[in-house]
Formats: C-alpha cells, structure tokens, sequence
C-alpha cells in the first residue's frame, strides 16, 4: 500500500464513512438473518422463500416484480426510484435539523413538533389563498416560507428556556411536540373549512394543495388542478409513474447551503464552538445565548420546510386525526443524522437510504409473505450501531502492539552513536504505537 493510499485511510472522514458503512452492512445482515430464521421456521415458507426476501433486502430498489414464471424479476424501476428520492426530502431536512443542533451541542428532540407546525403553516396557506387571488408559484413560495418560519419560531421555545434558563432542552422539546400534536388536531377540527368536503369518504383528510379554492355560483369550493403543487421540472419524465418532484433538489441545495453555513462562516464556527464548550464560546466573547436559540431557530425552520415540501407535493393527503401521536419523519432525523455523523452532504445519502429501505419493506410485502416490519428492525440495528460509531472508529483506529520495534544492528564494527540513535529510533515507534 503505497504512501497516499495509507494517509487517506488514516483521515478521519474515511474512518467516519466506513463506520457508517459497517452499521449499515451489520444492519443489513441482521434484517437478512431474521428473513432467513422466519422463513427456515415456518412450514408456508422456506428456504427459497428465504433466499427471496434476502435478495429484496440488498436489491429491493430494482426489483421490478415478478415475471409470467412467478420468478422475481430485476431491472431499473423508475416508480420505486422517483418515490425513494420523494420521500427521502422530508428526512434530508429533518436530518439536517438534527444535525446543525448537534453541531451547537444540543440534542433536537423536537423535530417532530416542528414539523407539525410547519404542516399546518403550510396548509393553512396553500388552501386558504384563493387561486384566483394570486398566482399559483406565489401562494407556493408563501406556504414554503410559512411553513419554515413556523418551524422556526417553534424550535425557538425549546432554544429559549435552554439559554436563559438552563432547562434541559430534550424536556422542552418533549413538551412542545405533544402541545404541537394537540394544537394541529385542534386546529384543522375546528376550521372544518381545510377538511375534504368534495370526496365524501376522505372527511378525516385535509383537501391536497393540489386542490384551489376558486369561488365557484357564489360560493368558495375547492376545486382539483386549481390549486399549488411543486413543479416536476421534468422528473416525472425520468421516473414515470412516481411522485417524485422537484423538491429533492431544493433539499440538495438547502444541505449545501447547510455545509457552507457551518464550515464557511462567522456565524457556523461560533455555532460549533458553543456546541464544543459553551462557557469557553462565552469567555471568548461569543453570545452563547443568542446562538443557542439561533441553532434551535434554523434546526426547527428546516424541519418546518420539510414538511412544507412534502405537503405542497400536491398528491399527498394530511390525515389530521391521526396527529394526537407524532410523526415518524421527526424522529426519523435522528438516524439520519447520526449515521451521517452530522454532516450535511452526508445527510443527503444517509437521507436517502433510509428511504430507500421503506421501499424495501413495501417491495417485500407486495412480493413476498414477509411484511415490512422487518425493515424497521434493520433501522433500528443501524441507528443503534451508528451510535456506537465512535467505539468503531476506535477499533479502526487500533494498532498492534504485542510487536516490538526492530533495532538495526549493522554488525560488531557499528560504531556506539549508530546503535544509540538506533535503539532511540525503536523506543519512540514504541512510546507512539
């Protein structure tokens, strides 16, 4: 292994990759494993069975079903990539939330509370402007910007009783996800003008912003294709049949903003540096406070836009009787961060491979008798291990030290400085192994 080979593996980025990448191996395997105890264990499946759901699990993006044969069959799926990518938006923003929290030294439980608040923001925008009253891209731009906004004003609360009161920020953000949770449920039941009058079996669903009020005899209706929705900018060419939409590349574009913000800037090395030792940030003359509350601002504005995104897709339905409990896409930034290791590009991929293995899980209930909970097991496998990324690191990191250090003896004729500078050579590789 030559020199530059050898530096590149000792950085400490790749160790952090490869960390990453052996949970998600190990994770993976465990998943593979429980197929393969499931299918050995019971009389309907089998071991080709087994062999199925396994082949699903590491290949599941591409499957594209099964064949005249009943064989499964493979290729490029451009439904199940365009859905990947569509729902790993709302987890790049949520993990980015996480992250930049971290990052400040503070543990953003609360992304699921922010969250909901950006859905009703952005809901509450995008259905309560008629179309007829401005422009679809504006009444879009506005519910994006309302639902951010009210994430982070949101994520504020925690950020506030952290910095002047010393409250531990993961109870603060307890409580604001279950005030969130209960103030959303309230809110779109008391303003029945949101909930879906025109499909009469979707009464518990809010109307998609696909869906325009448009005064209609008189009277304000809500009418399908009159209303805002995320442009495709020809996605939907490319991955047909998904719900893909131009909103995973506003992700990519706000993590890069992200990466720049915290690597690049004034404002991101005093966020750090408040993260590493807050008191040390104070006595160097950075306002702590100020940036605590401004981590927690920007982490609830991103999870808030990741809601907006997901919402003004146009073709999904916000089931509000059901936000009495939280939203997995909160919760599901912490792994995405974690497996990251906090780093904004990285997000992007971990993002995105968490999402990948909800599609998994739905292949593997369409094409096999296993169900999609077994992806949630390999989650928890990973999320489990990225936390243990350090103790990996450490282990990448180890030497052998049960070998001494050679001393190069040229012979009897050596003179006594050779030997000296030699045997001192020896002691110190030993005193750095």
């Amino acid at each position: 292994m030559n020199d530059q080979s050898r530096t590149l593996l000792q950085r400490d980025g790749t160790k952090t990759i490869l960390a990453s990448l052996i949970s998600i191996v190990i994770g993976l395997a465990v998943g593979s494993v429980l197929v393969l105890a499931v299918g050995l264990s019971s009389d309907n499946l089998g071991l080709s069975s087994a062999w199925e759901g396994i082949r699903l699990i590491f290949l599941g993006l591409f499957s594209t079903g099964r064949n005249e044969a009943g064989a499964l069959s493979w290729g490029f799926n451009p439904q199940s990539i365009g859905n990947m990518l569509f729902r790993a938006t709302p987890l790049i923003l949520t993990g980015l939330s996480v992250s930049v929290a971290f990052k400040t030294g503070l543990f953003n439980i609360g992304a699921p509370g922010q969250y909901l608040m950006g859905t009703l923001a952005t809901l509450a925008i995008a259905l309560g402007i008629p179309s007829t009253a401005l422009p679809s891209p504006l009444i879009w731009l506005l519910a994006f910007l309302g639902g951010a906004l009210a994430g982070a004003l949101w994520g504020c609360i925690p950020g506030l009783v952290k910095a002047f009161l010393n409250i531990n920020e993961v109870l603060a953000c307890i409580m604001t996800n279950w005030i969130a949770a209960n103030l959303v449920t309230w809110f779109f039941d008391a303003t029945k003008v949101f909930q879906n009058t025109v499909e009469n079996t979707k009464s518990s669903y809010i109307y998609k912003t696909a869906y325009g009020k448009t005064l209609v005899d008189g009277a304000w209706t809500y009418v399908d294709g009159n209303g805002v929705q995320t442009a495709k900018l020809g996605l939907d060419k490319i991955f047909p049949g998904s719900q893909v939409n131009a909103g995973i590349l506003i992700a990519i574009v706000i993590a890069i903003g992200v990466y720049i913000l915290m690597t690049k800037t004034t404002l991101g090395y005093q966020l750090k540096a408040c993260g590493a030792n807050r008191h040390a940030a104070h006595y160097a003359g950075i306002n702590d406070k100020r940036n605590i509350v401004l981590s927690m601002a920007i982490a609830g504005a991103l999870s808030g836009a990741g809601a907006a995104l997901y919402w003004l897709a146009g073709n999904t339905e916000f089931f509000w009787k059901t936000y009495q409990s939280l939203p997995t896409a909160g919760f599901n930034g912490i792994p995405v961060a974690l497996l990251a290791a906090n780093h904004p590009i990285g997000v992007i991929f971990t993002g995105c491979f968490m999402s990948m293995l909800n599609i998994v899980g739905l292949q593997l209930t369409n094409l096999t008798a296993y169900n999609e909970y077994i992806t949630d097991v390999i989650i928890s496998v990973i999320v489990y291990l990225s936390a243990f990324s350090l103790l990996i690191k450490m282990l990448l990191n180890a030497r052998k030290t049960n070998k001494p250090a050679a001393i190069v003896d040229s012979g009897p004729d050596s003179l006594p400085e050779e030997k000296a500078a030699a045997e001192d050579s020896a002691a110190k590789g030993g005193e750095q192994a």
